[in-house]
């Protein structure tokens, strides 16, 4: 599956895919493993974007799962997916890479050994990754725990000699129309309960956004149909206001939506990551981990909201992936989330 970057990158990576031309070397091959969720890849995108600039004649491949495609194709950084992932935020096994060793891997998964050790077995001819004992070989930056995580990669990439900006995060902005422009976008869902804010409080929210005279949307991931139908009939909206839930909605679906919308309000999710990545207003609900560590760039259009309780003095102070929400994202109210929406546009 190819992402291209514009028409002279779709030309060039279908001419990689045909193979060299007669009298013609192939370009050199640069891997980045990045085998995780939309999010993931969205904080990734400084990085990414450094890599291009640093890296004009190389092939970019990212390892990342099937489902980003069409998510690695919008940010217009990356040649080819090579189709890999692992359950929950595991490394990979193995990597379906063929012919000759990578020019260049970068390590933008973790901080080893595993991961490391996925990206040896290619052979590459250089590796960006993080030191770590399990692999004293690799003479990268130490790896700080308590780090925003686009920070993260773009120090590792400014420690090889790579200059990266982490604000340097925006996605090409669709040329498909919203199939909701101005509307305001609530997603309920994420991957763990933890972070997953009650549903009858957001279809609180939603009606009163929508009583106030405006359109709401409802989007959902593949599997949280239910979830997203629950929100939207105590919400009282009417008929197609969820998208997705079956299925994931298709990605340039999806980032149009997000483009056009008057705002976003989600959880610690993807969807607030591409609000990030598009410059649409996001009001974000954090819960076990901080906004520190994975927030939206601090400025007017984007709204935090997080109650760390006495004694949570850690940036990690619950569980990310326990089933039931965290006790500091319970401690939002209805009200707060309201007058953060009003905060950004003025009364709903």
């Amino acid at each position: 599956m190819t992402a291209a970057r514009g028409s002279g990158g779709t030309e060039a990576a279908r001419a990689a895919e045909a193979g060299p031309a007669a009298g013609h070397a192939p370009p050199p091959r640069a891997l980045v493993l990045r085998a995780l969720g939309l999010g993931d890849l969205l904080t990734a995108v400084p990085a990414l974007r450094a890599l291009r600039r640093e890296l004009p004649g190389h092939e970019i491949l990212l390892a990342a799962p099937e489902r980003l495609s069409e998510a690695a194709a919008a940010t217009g950084l990356v040649d080819r997916l090579l189709p890999t992932g692992a359950p929950g935020r595991a490394v990979p096994t193995r990597l379906p890479w063929t012919g000759p060793p990578p020019d260049l891997a970068v390590d933008l998964h973790g901080n080893g050994p595993s991961s490391h050790l996925l990206l040896q077995r290619l052979r590459p001819r250089r590796l960006f990754a993080f030191r770590h004992p399990g692999t004293p070989e690799i003479a990268g930056p130490p790896w700080h725990a308590e780090e925003h995580e686009r920070d993260r990669w773009c120090r590792l990439l400014g420690w090889y000699g790579i200059p990266a900006h982490p604000a340097d995060l925006r996605i090409p902005v669709p040329s498909c129309p919203s199939p909701a422009p101005g509307a305001t976008v609530v997603h309920p869902g994420a991957d763990a309960g933890a972070r997953r804010w009650p549903a009858d409080r957001f279809a609180v929210v939603a009606r009163a956004v929508h009583r106030a005279g405006h359109r709401v949307v409802v989007t959902a991931g593949a599997g949280e149909a239910r979830l997203a139908r629950r929100v939207a009939e105590q919400a009282g909206l009417p008929p197609g206001s969820v998208l997705g839930g079956e299925h994931d909605v298709p990605f340039p679906r999806l980032c149009a939506t997000v483009a056009g919308a008057r705002c976003v309000i989600a959880g610690d999710t993807g969807l607030a990551h591409l609000a990030s990545a598009l410059g649409t207003p996001s009001v974000v609900l954090f819960g076990p981990v901080a906004p520190r560590l994975w927030g939206p760039p601090t400025g007017g259009r984007h709204t935090v909201l997080w109650h760390p309780g006495p004694g949570d003095d850690r940036l990690r102070p619950g569980d990310a992936h326990a089933g039931t929400p965290d006790p500091r994202l319970l401690r939002i109210t209805v009200a707060e989330v309201l007058a953060a929406v009003d905060a950004l546009h003025g009364p709903a």
